[in-house]
């Protein structure tokens, strides 16, 4: 069953609206309560519930250890990992909110998804966004070297490739999560869905600004390429492997080597069918 934050199931608070609570506090009193009922239905995960989720007081802190056991090394240290991630969530307040409607775009977009606290733990493509928002963050705030090294540890760990440099909005789902490319001068949008095998790149031939615009509630699909700086139209969907070279307008349903337009989605169902 899919994660409905309105369901009496999900709520904390079942009595309230979802609109009522405080949206982060909200989920991370869902997931907790999840972690609880999965470590009495399966003791042999308890130690792993209860250090990744139920030993901390906040989902920036829970979140920051779930990415440091994940990519630590034997020269990057949970520990130092942990510090650092905990810190940019803390301070930096875009990072935790992106990483709390990515987790609600897991739950609510994969039907394999049983639950929010599954995403946070073992979702690799969450744990891909999450890494790059952090290392965005230090990216912007001048520590390069840092962000880069989080680049490629990611690249080395999970097979994911996102430049810090790219630019990602909310509520983003990495479905899958295997071999996708994301170049520096890439820009995605809010409840964009990416699927395994995509690539988001320049061209060779350009220099600056080179990588695709992707707009909100854009579907692209698996094993797709897009190249170049180019625009890709609100509400676009990509069928899987198309190689798109040229603009897609708003809606439009392209398809193809080189991809060309075979259809238009209707504007209204798009955020929902994304």
């Amino acid at each position: 069953t899919s994660y409905d934050p309105l369901s009496s199931e999900s709520s904390c608070h079942s009595s309230l609206s979802y609109d009522a609570c405080d949206r982060h506090q909200y989920l991370w009193d869902t997931i907790r309560r999840e972690a609880q009922r999965d470590a009495a239905a399966e003791p042999l995960l308890s130690s792993f519930l209860y250090a990744s989720i139920l030993a901390h007081d906040s989902f920036e802190r829970a979140l920051a250890f779930v990415l440091s056991a994940r990519l630590h090394n034997t020269v990057l240290l949970p520990s130092q990992l942990f510090d650092t991630f905990l810190e940019v969530l803390l301070t930096q307040p875009d990072v935790t909110a992106g990483a709390m409607a990515d987790i609600e775009a897991c739950a609510q977009r994969d039907p394999a998804c049983l639950s929010p606290s599954m995403a946070l733990l073992h979702y690799k493509g969450y744990h891909s966004l999450q890494t790059h928002r952090i290392s965005s963050a230090l990216y912007r705030q001048g520590h390069r070297v840092m962000a880069l090294a989080l680049q490629s540890r990611l690249s080395e760990a999970l097979g994911v490739d996102i430049h810090p440099g790219a630019q990602l909005g909310q509520g983003v789902f990495l479905d899958h999560a295997c071999g996708v490319v994301i170049g520096e001068t890439a820009v995605i949008g809010n409840n964009v869905t990416i699927m395994q095998g995509v690539t988001l790149g320049g061209t060779g031939k350009e220099i600056g600004d080179r990588h695709p615009k992707i707009a909100d509630n854009v579907l692209v699909g698996a094993c797709s390429t897009v190249l170049g700086n180019i625009a890709v139209g609100e509400g676009a969907l990509i069928a899987p492997g198309s190689l798109v070279l040229k603009p897609v307008p708003a809606f439009a349903m392209v398809a193809g080597a080189p991809a060309k337009q075979v259809g238009c989605r209707q504007p209204q169902s798009t955020a929902q069918s994304v």
